[in-house]
């Protein structure tokens, strides 16, 4: 590896539990110095609780800073084609599909606008926050990165052989979701395959962080049925930590 990677998701989503939990702890250290009654301790004590649980959940179990595994191994089995990340962010989707798959190349598209910087903070441009982390993982040469809207793609039809869209569509309003979706049946070309992965909707996914990765908080069935609309035949879905996916492919 020539660097380090960096994927700028903000500090709080990993260890932002442990500010509450350093809190409760000096709370409960203050009510027992001043013999508080038991209903407060109580309290404090499973708020103690709740945030090293959560933080054990946000830091090794979806671990968003982390490298991300493919969640299924019949996406693009043969192993080469070119790909379509959609809303490739700071390259998460992009690494895990050329280190999963080593003989594809991968177009990261992202629009690289307001919400980018909202969610990974100021700093260097997106694209070269993307750009160094494939520099560090030494596949730079395997992406190019494209700046562009999801829901209006610079590409003609059947350009790619498969697209790949992590937690990025999941973003949209619903007229954003159907627009992407149906772009992307339009670049994909025959019998290609689409991988979709959205936030999901565990109950240990709202223990741990209630609303802040909620994004759009649809279901398994609303998913199918909008790429169904879109052309697409849903082969095979499931769930990973925090994950939705849905593997889809364009007769």
């Amino acid at each position: 590896m020539a660097g380090q990677l960096h994927f700028g998701y903000p500090w709080y989503l990993t260890y932002g539990h442990l500010v509450i939990t350093a809190a409760a702890l000096a709370l409960w250290l203050l009510g027992r110095a001043r013999k508080w009654s038991k209903a407060p301790m109580v309290l404090i004590g499973a708020l103690t609780v709740w945030s090293v649980a959560a933080f054990l959940v946000a830091r090794f179990v979806v671990n968003v800073n982390g490298r991300l595994a493919l969640p299924t191994d019949k996406f693009l089995a043969s192993g080469a084609g070119r790909l379509l990340d959609m809303g490739a962010g700071t390259g998460r989707s992009t690494l895990m599909v050329l280190e999963a798959r080593p003989q594809t190349t991968v177009v990261a598209l992202d629009l690289f606008a307001e919400s980018y910087e909202h969610h990974f903070g100021p700093g260097q441009s997106g694209q070269e926050r993307l750009l160094s982390n494939l520099r560090a993982a030494g596949l730079e040469s395997r992406a190019t990165i494209q700046a562009a809207d999801m829901r209006k793609l610079p590409f003609e039809a059947a350009t790619f052989d498969g697209i790949v869209s992590a937690y990025a569509i999941d973003h949209l309003n619903r007229d954003g979701i159907i627009e992407s979706l149906h772009e992307a049946s339009r670049v994909l070309k025959p019998r290609g395959e689409f991988l979709l992965m959205v936030i999901g909707k565990e109950p240990w996914v709202n223990f741990a962080f209630g609303p802040l990765l909620l994004h759009s908080g649809r279901g398994p069935e609303w998913w199918s049925g909008r790429l169904r609309e879109a052309g697409f035949q849903v082969v095979e879905q499931g769930t990973r930590p925090a994950t939705l996916y849905l593997l889809a492919s364009k007769p």
